[in-house]
């Protein structure tokens, strides 16, 4: 599942992407962070203000890991192919 999260919205999309692949509810997987459910629920809908250390947290709880590469750039072509 490799997926590109430019924003805390990107983010937060593929947080809860992973979760319901995993079969888990908000609240079971704070449970597993150790934070609260309405945390979740605000980084899945991308609001600003998460800690880093939450979203490790949550990253591990859903055994997945955070990659840094270069920005990929697009060119017009790229956007041809979209439309």
């Amino acid at each position: 599942m490799d997926q590109i999260a430019r924003t805390t919205k990107d983010l937060g999309q593929v947080l809860r992407t992973a979760r319901k692949a995993k079969g888990l509810t908000q609240a079971e997987l704070a449970a597993r962070a150790g934070v609260w459910q309405r945390t979740v629920s605000n980084i899945e809908t991308g609001a600003s203000g998460a800690k880093a250390e939450t979203i490790f947290d949550l990253l591990a709880a859903l055994d997945l890991e955070l990659r840094i590469v270069p920005r990929s750039k697009m060119t017009p072509r790229d956007l041809e192919d979209i439309f």
